[in-house]
């Protein structure tokens, strides 16, 4: 019995010994165009300690900000040619591979934050995350990008009405130009680096964003108007074929770390943009008598047009909707 015994322990202690031999280590590199101060950035350098801890240094995430690889676009270029194998970018850049990713741009398809959360969070965040497989990527884990909202320099935005004649800033994003239109402001696309100045110089009357956008824009701004258009999340990818090598022991690595970030996130997401309000008072005034069911009235027409011209978008945008 002691014999048979000692037998089976050496078996399982060799069986163990071949599987940590056998998993493969992973030295990765997360690019992204954000400051070291900015909670995207803090929230991803614990996930990356979090990651190496439960891996047992199998993988390890190096983490690189501030736009030194490129745009978000760029990034994502060097993924597919495997120069590089993570990056963290907006889901409206993601939009440009696979074109349902618009669903999460589509003003007013978030009721609240709540609703955000539950939809990214569930089978529809992991339907998301697989479509741009084909172009060597997929995503693996999401980011609060807080409400993006209307911030102007000279003129308080209250109705669809009162943006009439203004240039505002929009991201490159077909969806975003669609909603301005509807809205009767004319879409202005440009580099966020270039925002500043553009307002200070009247190139542009305001830009649309989260609130932290103050950061940067609080000197040439005077309103910051509380439409809350849409609810735009970030999205963390890494290449197919990274993922394809892990070990189905890494991959459980990295999405259960992953998911415990974006719980935490929430909180951090959230005193960010506090901290925010706090370093700007007195700069930028606060608009919050804003006509919310005009907006919502205003882009009626995006969603019949996506029904009939994107019909994969517009099946998302009905299961988001549909969600609680």
């Amino acid at each position: 019995m002691r014999k048979i015994l000692a037998l089976s322990l050496c078996l399982v202690m060799l069986a163990a010994s071949v599987s940590m031999a056998a998993e493969k280590s992973f030295f990765l590199t997360l690019a992204h165009n954000l400051a070291e101060d900015h909670a995207v950035h803090i929230a991803m350098t614990e996930w990356a300690e979090a990651v190496n801890a439960a891996s047992n240094g199998s993988i390890s995430i190096n983490i690189i900000p501030n736009g030194q690889l490129g745009s978000e676009a760029d990034c994502v270029s060097q993924i597919q040619a495997s120069q590089l194998e993570m990056t963290k970018v907006s889901a409206g850049t993601l939009a440009n591979f696979a074109g349902a990713w618009n669903c999460v741009s589509v003003p007013y398809v978030f009721r609240d934050k709540d609703h955000l959360y539950n939809v990214m969070n569930g089978e529809i965040g992991r339907d998301l995350y697989s479509l741009t497989e084909k172009d060597g990527f997929i995503g693996i884990a999401w980011l609060e990008s807080g409400t993006r909202c209307f911030y102007t320099a000279n003129k308080a935005v209250r109705t669809p009405a009162d943006l009439k004649g203004l240039k505002i800033r929009t991201m490159d994003s077909q969806m975003a130009i669609d909603m301005m239109n509807a809205f009767g402001g004319s879409a202005t696309v440009m580099g966020y680096s270039d925002i500043y100045t553009g307002m200070q110089q009247g190139v542009i009357d305001g830009a649309e964003n989260n609130i932290t956008a103050l950061r940067d824009h609080a000197d040439v701004t005077k309103y910051y108007c509380y439409d809350e258009h849409t609810m735009i999340p970030d999205v963390i990818v890494i290449s197919s074929k990274v993922w394809a090598d892990m070990s189905d022991a890494q991959k459980d690595v990295m999405l259960k770390t992953a998911a415990d970030m974006v719980t935490n996130y929430r909180g951090l997401w959230a005193k960010f943009e506090e901290d925010v309000k706090a370093q700007v008072e007195g700069k930028v005034e606060y608009v919050t008598d804003v006509d919310k069911p005009a907006f919502q009235n205003a882009v009626a027409p995006l969603y019949e047009k996506l029904k009939t011209a994107e019909p994969a978008t517009y099946s998302f945008v009905e299961r988001i909707q549909a969600a609680q």
